[in-house]
């Protein structure tokens, strides 16, 4: 069904001068001067095609016409301020829902959200794999990571140049281990391939040779000395953190942010 067009600016100046009975109050509630108050009633009553006010002796006053639709109008005020609560909900929230590649949630950003919610025993996560793809709207994502060149659509910031990084154990092999999306043209016929650079970069620390992957993902692992490094190769793509504006504009998305960009 066709909607109609409804003069919100006037219906709102409307309540405000039939509350104060005087254009000169509602343009103070309003911020605005009761000159533009006035042009509003003017252009609501040239809308309706009726008299909403008419002055008397005793001042303003409302004419039946007026009257007869306040109830209504205020009724309709108090349901478009639930429907914004109602939309607003969802900031209140201390549920983030994030999707993110499989090894990217597993080696880097876990352990961050570990940390992250010791700050308030409140916060809840959901995390979902991007490995399929994004879609904020199916998912009802609040944050994702991508590895990209750029942000592309979306909001978003760095988490710095993701570099590669040669890795593997101490006596360990040295064959190549592959997986898809590895810069190592090496790899491309090596003995073990597995699934993602998480993998590769557990089979390295297995022993089972040298995984090419991103620094980022193995930054915790040659710290812990679980594997060695042995070489780097730079590269144009860096993990993102990326979101629709809407959400990158949450306060709670805004505080997850500068908690893993830190």
């Amino acid at each position: 069904m066709k909607r109609t067009h409804l003069p919100l600016n006037g219906l709102r100046v409307l309540d405000a001068a039939a509350r104060h009975l005087s254009f000169t109050r509602a343009a103070d509630e309003l911020a605005v001067t009761p000159a533009a108050v006035g042009q509003q009633i003017r252009a609501l009553e040239d809308t309706l095609g009726v008299v909403l006010f008419r002055r008397t002796t005793r001042g303003l006053e409302l004419t039946q016409e007026g009257e007869a639709g306040l109830e209504a109008l205020r009724a309709g005020f108090l349901q478009f301020e639930e429907a914004v609560r109602a939309m607003q909900a969802g900031q209140s929230s201390k549920t983030l829902t994030i999707a993110a590649p499989r090894d990217f949630a597993a080696k880097w950003l876990a352990p961050r959200l570990a940390d992250y919610a010791k700050t308030d025993p409140e916060l809840r996560f959901v995390l979902l794999s991007s490995d399929d793809g994004l879609d904020f709207t199916q998912a009802n994502l609040d944050l994702a990571v991508c590895l990209s060149k750029e942000k592309g659509e979306h909001e978003g910031v760095s988490l710095g140049s993701a570099g590669y990084v040669a890795v593997g154990a101490e006596d360990g092999a040295e064959t190549a281990i592959s997986w898809p999306g590895c810069p190592d043209d090496e790899a491309k016929g090596a003995s073990l391939t597995v699934e993602d650079a998480g993998m590769a970069l557990d089979s390295a620390a297995a022993g089972f040779g040298r995984a090419t992957v991103p620094a980022l993902l193995a930054a915790g692992d040659i710290a812990s000395g679980r594997v060695t490094r042995f070489g780097e190769t730079l590269s144009e793509h860096s993990y993102w953190l990326i979101a629709p504006l809407p959400q990158w504009r949450q306060k709670k998305v805004r505080s997850l942010v500068a908690a893993l960009t830190a």
